[in-house]
């Protein structure tokens, strides 16, 4: 019985039901991709036959926010609360002596490509890319720990390219560069939903260790071990670590690359990681995520209890919800308890200033279910009248992750006020509603799927 990371999950998964099983041969080369985005990414799979290796893959895992609730036993209404809690209360981690994922250990003639089946995604990617790779390091002078998902690009035998967004990781990177010397790294696959979740907490922000607010969010400690070659630790039930250096001055071009939103990102020169040691639990499952939904849904929730907290000065905000259909950061939908005009503008003030990456912003009333694309559809049609309740906020500072903001290097804010009027006008804006039955049984009546 498997307790962390990858496999305690897919046990998990296949006693709730939730798990797919792929028996057909697949190719990894844009075959695979297809399969999960048909599932819209939201279908965890496991698929046993892999064309040209012997590893399975997993992929679809981290998609379905439903599911995500259920892996972390954690309901809608908690969630702020829970993740709140495990970012002001992280809890320690416990190193161990050996684990799982040192089981095996290869450190000659390291060739990525025939290693591990890295798929393609899409017809103009440059190479096949590491999708759900956790990246290890060390801040080189005050020794804490970081992690985030970064993607990282084959080019052939033991390197790859990896795309460092992040503002630290680059300060990080260059200052070492500067004194000549690599930063080392490790990145992990085969890891669960808690670790995803943590990883995503802005270290800026935040100043926390994400591997203690791991073992916060699961209940115990996150079981570590201690790398071969480079001085990190990776959790000790992981399925893979690949280890190796960023090494200074030395850079390869990376993209285009199939991403965010379903556009290609631009082609980029970005820093090479040679690999130096890979680890590996015995008969491993390659872990990978189908660009970019699964990664970016937990993003989402963590920009959902920034948003809230945003909006919870400025109104009586009840949910937020940070859409899939937006990337898990342009568009978001707000409901607020409304008790005065103007509730709507001052919710919509707040949720506009949390991020800047949020670009359009519905504010709705308790009655619309901020979770249903119909739902909040009919609240736009029906209590919006663009003259007095659409803001626009022309040229503000956007994210580099949506082609518009590239045009003129800003972006143009909205916000949609689409609460309802109070006393008699708001009148006019009852739901109908069918007595005893708005939350109907179906399967009561087609007991056999009808």
């Amino acid at each position: 019985m498997e307790r962390q990371m990858l496999r305690a999950s897919l046990e998990k998964l296949e006693q709730k039901g939730y798990l797919m099983v792929c028996n057909v041969p697949v190719d990894p080369k844009f075959e695979l991709g297809a399969v999960l985005k048909y599932f819209k990414n939201e279908q965890p799979i496991l698929f046993n036959k892999v064309k040209g290796s012997k590893i399975p893959i997993v992929g679809g895992l981290f998609g379905n926010r439903q599911i995500y609730y259920e892996m972390l036993q954690m309901e809608h209404q908690e969630r702020f609360q829970r993740i709140a809690d495990a970012i002001a209360r992280p809890k320690p981690a416990r190193l161990l002596k050996g684990g799982p994922v040192t089981e095996n250990l290869i450190t000659r003639n390291i060739d990525l490509p025939s290693l591990m089946p890295i798929p393609t995604f899409h017809e103009k990617d440059s190479s096949s890319f590491i999708t759900a790779g956790i990246m290890v390091v060390k801040d080189p002078e005050n020794g804490k720990r970081y992690i985030s998902v970064r993607r990282f690009q084959i080019n052939g035998g033991n390197k790859i390219s990896a795309l460092i967004a992040s503002p630290m990781l680059t300060r990080q990177f260059e200052s070492l560069e500067k004194q000549d010397k690599a930063l080392e790294v490790a990145i992990v696959l085969g890891y669960d939903y808690s670790l995803l979740l943590a990883s995503q907490i802005s270290s800026e922000t935040y100043g926390v260790d994400k591997y203690e607010v791991d073992s916060a969010l699961r209940g115990e400690p996150l079981e570590l071990v201690k790398c071969h070659s480079v001085d990190l630790e990776v959790p000790a039930h992981a399925e893979f670590v690949l280890e190796g250096v960023m090494s200074p001055h030395q850079r390869e071009w990376e993209g285009p690359f199939g991403e965010l939103m379903g556009y290609y990102g631009p082609r980029g020169s970005h820093p090479i990681i040679e690999i130096k040691t890979v680890m590996h639990r015995n008969n491993p499952i390659f872990q990978t995520t189908f660009p970019c939904r699964e990664e970016h849904l937990s993003n989402g929730m963590i920009r959902e209890l920034e948003l809230y907290s945003d909006v919870k000065r400025m109104a009586d905000v009840r949910d937020v919800n940070v859409t899939i259909g937006g990337g898990c950061r342009f568009h978001a939908v707000v409901s607020i308890h409304k008790t005065a005009e103007g509730d709507g503008k001052s919710a919509l003030i707040g949720a506009l200033s949390s991020s800047k990456d949020l670009k359009h912003v519905v504010v709705v009333d308790e009655d619309i279910d901020i979770f249903d694309r119909d739902d909040v559809e009919l609240a736009v049609a029906t209590r919006v009248q663009a003259s007095r309740d659409v803001i626009i906020i022309p040229g503000a500072l956007g994210s580099g992750l949506d082609p518009s903001h590239h045009i003129r290097g800003v972006t143009d804010k909205m916000g949609m006020d689409a609460t309802k009027p109070l006393g008699e006008e708001g009148l006019r804006f009852q739901r109908a509603r069918i007595p005893q039955y708005e939350n109907i049984d179906i399967k009561k009546y087609f007991p056999h799927g009808g």
